[in-house]
Formats: structure tokens, sequence, C-alpha cells
């Protein structure tokens, strides 16, 4: 099969599209022919060699996480499934995969596609749809009537979780700049900060959640905004975020949290529903083929990108 594998760590030189041998499933896992997946900032970041600690050494390592596809091969443990079915889901970051013509999935991870998208928008959801999920509503709890701040309200991860606050009927205020203002409202903000003309911190505003999708902020910088049992939540465990983190998680008031999102199909399924009753859509910024990976990874550490960059595989012979 073709994919995009790093024998080493480094620029996007490092990226090499090549033949590998397909996976071989286990009796637990899906066998999935990738139609789409989608640029987050871990899979550059693996690739410099930012992770190694947790990425590790064993080259080639195929980078990639999230997935849309058709399921070819059924394991004989799997549960929900059959031959034919298209689905959604996101590999361990970490382990990779998803840059790739087909791809070893567990079935216990996976969903089966929103009917109302096609595979690149599908694939432009996982990561960044249940980072934004799990964040809102695992951690933060958010209910109707809340007011809630959007710090990275353009990128994959926050134009997600614009959405999905408003679904939640709470009210939403947006942070980015101003290139991106009128996309930001347009998904459901009813304010939004141009972070280059304010800086939101040193604002009188009072939330009930602050999400940093961007991890752009500390904890310590946020606290004044809370609300009294207010929520700061960040996708990123940085040694200022660590330590309130953990202080916070044993006395009451204000809190600090951190998000790794999980996938699974509970969650999956309930973004799906959202997305059915079109109260959540993606926002795709530039779509690549496979092949183009270097030019996708290139534009994505630029760090401009409103909403997320997807990538098709012109192998699988699919247009959306």
């Amino acid at each position: 099969m073709k994919a995009v594998t790093i024998n080493r760590y480094g620029s996007i030189d490092v990226l090499e599209y090549s033949d590998i041998e397909t996976p071989q499933i286990t009796p637990s896992q899906l066998l999935v022919k990738i139609h789409a997946t989608s640029i987050n900032p871990v899979d550059w970041k693996i690739r410099q060699g930012q992770l190694q600690l947790l990425s590790g050494f064993n080259f080639p390592i195929i980078l990639g996480s999230d997935l849309s596809g058709v399921v070819l091969e059924v394991g004989e443990e799997a549960e929900n499934f059959e031959p034919g079915d298209e689905v959604y889901t996101f590999l361990n970051p970490l382990v990779g995969g998803a840059y790739a013509e087909y791809a070893a999935v567990p079935a216990n991870t996976a969903a089966l596609k929103p009917k109302n998208m096609t595979h690149s928008q599908a694939a432009a959801v996982p990561v960044a749809g249940l980072t934004a999920f799990q964040a809102l509503l695992d951690l933060g709890q958010i209910r109707p009537g809340q007011k809630v701040l959007i710090n990275g309200a353009s990128g994959g991860v926050g134009t997600f979780a614009i959405q999905i606050a408003k679904a939640m009927k709470a009210e939403v205020v947006g942070v980015c700049s101003s290139n991106n203002i009128t996309l930001v409202e347009s998904l459901g903000a009813s304010s939004v900060i141009d972070y280059n003309q304010v800086d939101f911190t040193k604002e009188s505003q009072q939330y009930d959640i602050i999400f940093d999708a961007v991890a752009k902020k500390t904890f310590s910088s946020c606290e004044n905004l809370l609300k009294q049992n207010g929520i700061y939540i960040s996708t990123l465990p940085t040694v200022d975020n660590f330590a309130p983190t953990f202080l916070t998680l044993f006395v009451p008031g204000k809190k600090s949290k951190l998000i790794v999102a999980q996938p699974n199909p509970r969650d999956l399924i309930a973004m799906g529903e959202l997305i059915r009753d079109r109260l959540v859509k993606s926002v795709i910024d530039r779509t690549y083929k496979l092949e183009e990976i270097g030019a996708a990874h290139a534009y994505s550490e630029m760090g401009h990108v409103a909403g997320k960059i997807v990538i098709t595989n012109e192998e699988t012979g699919f247009v959306d």
C-alpha cells in the first residue's frame, strides 16, 4: 500500500511517500481503507522530534491519526461492524498509521461516519472534534446559559468548540485574529475578541468556562476572569498549567484542567448526532493529496489555519 513514513526525525524533507506492506488485523480490529485523513499539530511535532521520548525510535513511523474510510475486513472478535461500513475515528497519535491507504483500527474506538458528511468532512472531526466535545462536556460540565470563552476560536479545535458550546445553549465569546472574525461569528460566537487589539486576560468580563484551545495562556493569567466555580481548560500540559491542575483538584472553587482526547464510539456517535442535526460542521481550510503531505505540514506549521487541513487518498480512487 501507499503510505507516508519517516525514517528519522527532522524537517518536511524526512517525509517519504512510498510502498509498504498492508497491515494485518488482530481479532479485535477492522481493516479500513482510508479515504481521507487530516493534519493535527501533533503530527508535525512528532515528525520534528519534539515528542521523541514518547514516540520512540522504532522507524519507519507512519504519522497521522484522524481517518474516515470503508471497512474491508472485520476481526472475528470485533462487534457492530461489517464490510462496507463507512467509519471514522482516530488512532493514537504517538503510534500513528493514518497517512496511508489502509489502517488497522481497534473496533472499540470507531463509529459509523455521519451520512450527511463526505469522507473529507468526516476526517476533520475526530481529534479536534472530540477534544472540544470532551473538554466542554466532560471536564467543563457545560450547561445552558453559561458564558464560555474559546481562545483560538478559528483553529481546528476552536471551530468545533464554538459550535458545540452554542449547541449546548451557552453564550460563546471567541478569541481570534481580525482575519477570522466573520468565520467565528458565523459559527455561533455572540462576540469576538481580536487578540491583536485586546488581551482578553486584562479585561473584566468573567466566564464559567475558559477553553484555551491553543494553549497560549495559563490558569494563573485567566484565574481572575473565572467565576467563583469557573473552569479553565487547556490542551497542553505545560509546567505552568500542570501544578494548578493538580492543586485545584483538592480545593473548592476555580479549577484548572487539561484535556487529552480519547477515541470512543459514544462521543463519536454524539458528535454524529450534532452533525446530523446540522448544529456542527467541519471547517476545512485547505485540502491536499496524500503525496502532497510535505506542503500540508508546511502550511500547518505556519500557525494560521482556519479550521482543518484535510488530506485525501488518491489511491482509493474516491472523489468526495
